[in-house]
């Protein structure tokens, strides 16, 4: 593994028990410059897992929770008027972070959620006339109740699509949450130091881009998203019949960058299809849109990515 990959996740470690998905994610995005959405009941540890990569990386973190009644300049800042000087000055939202936790964004209305997006995406925020770029590196966490929970307004499929991954956060095994009450009972949590820096991350950026794809690994990538799309050409004609939308070609960018980013968290200086299949989840289940006909079966999306998986012929 790479020696400050895991330099991080040993001080991110002291304070999380498990949830290695959620901390690979987080790596991935940061190293690959996306984004991730989150998706699990309260109580997992997203907020500390955040916090604890922020103290790691020695980055401003902020965090908002997103509520009905809250407005886009709670988030990105509005101006205000100086009485004393006769001039509106600029009151910074929290969005003038590095790592930014947009906590139950499902909560807050469109307006919101898309005033954010637009923040994670153009990585500048306008407010009257100046216009000010966020600095680097930028990373948002969002994370999100499962949707069938009362008074959450669903995320629609174009702004789904801005984030990199979409992680599915599950309880702790029974020895993961018996360590996790001992370290609380006996106060047992060590502080987290600093052990890499913005700088660190924007050259580790440059490394994984000179991670070595092969046009064939390319290729496979590729098959495995033209698949949700025309799964009759890739043996997966039977899962035609659930699918609504496959995944647009921003799932085939973010799949090539994700898989180079694990590849580089992993020590290697080239990806595998086993890296691919470890992210392929993550990069393609918030992407494709499956029908009422799949829903009423219990057909989920990561069954089909699976299924693709299994049948689209390796590089």
């Amino acid at each position: 593994m790479n020696t400050k990959i895991e330099a991080i996740k040993k001080e991110i470690k002291k304070v999380m028990v498990g949830q290695d998905e959620l901390i690979d994610s987080m790596l991935i995005g940061l190293i690959s410059d996306g984004h991730i959405l989150v998706e699990g009941v309260p109580g997992l540890a997203k907020t500390t897992a955040i916090n604890s990569l922020a103290k790691a990386l020695g980055l401003d973190f902020k965090r908002v929770q997103f509520t009905p009644d809250l407005l886009p300049s709670d988030i990105v800042g509005t101006e205000m008027y100086d009485q004393k000087n006769g001039i509106f000055k600029v009151k910074e939202g929290p969005a003038f972070t590095n790592l930014l936790l947009a906590d139950e964004i499902n909560r807050a209305p469109a307006k919101v959620q898309s005033a954010l997006l637009e923040v994670m995406q153009e990585k500048q925020i306008t407010i009257g006339e100046e216009t000010f770029k966020l600095n680097e590196p930028f990373l948002t966490l969002a994370t999100q109740n499962p949707v069938e929970q009362e008074g959450a307004y669903r995320l629609p499929e174009a702004q789904l699509d801005r984030f990199m991954l979409k992680v599915l956060v599950d309880y702790n095994s029974f020895d993961e949450e018996f360590d996790i009450v001992n370290r609380v009972a006996n106060r047992r949590f060590d502080s987290i130091e600093k052990v890499a820096s913005a700088e660190d991350i924007l050259l580790m950026r440059d490394e994984v881009e000179r991670i070595h794809v092969d046009d064939e690994v390319t290729k496979y990538m590729i098959r495995l998203v033209y698949a949700t799309r025309e799964p009759e050409k890739y043996g997966v004609e039977d899962i035609s019949q659930y699918l609504e939308y496959g995944a647009s070609p921003r799932a085939s960018i973010n799949l090539y960058k994700a898989a180079k980013a694990i590849a580089y968290i992993r020590g290697n200086d080239f990806v595998t299809p086993l890296d691919i299949a470890d992210v392929v989840h993550g990069v393609l289940r918030h992407r494709i849109i499956v029908n009422y006909k799949a829903e009423a079966a219990g057909i989920t999306t990561d069954m089909i990515v699976t299924k693709i998986l299994n049948a689209v012929r390796l590089p």
